[in-house]
């Protein structure tokens, strides 16, 4: 088992929060680029909300990876 093998989770855990807020960062690029007349306002809000969400999800993850870092590291 890895000395890191915490910071290799939480890191892991990070990433794929990114990843998610990427994701949703672009479902709702898209739904911001189509044609006017075809906007269909109800997902492109949905997808704001979701992004939004997904951000969180993003951050909280990396404080819980920071704080691990500065722990391991540190000692506080």
């Amino acid at each position: 088992m890895s000395e890191y093998a915490e910071l290799d989770e939480l890191q892991a855990s990070y990433k794929n929060a990114v990843e998610a807020w990427i994701a949703a960062i672009r479902r709702e690029e898209a739904l911001a680029s189509v044609n006017h007349t075809l906007a269909e306002v109800d997902k492109w809000e949905q997808a704001h909300f979701d992004e939004d969400e997904m951000r969180s999800a993003a951050k909280d993850a990396k404080a819980k990876y920071e704080d691990a870092l500065r722990e391991k590291f540190f000692g506080f």
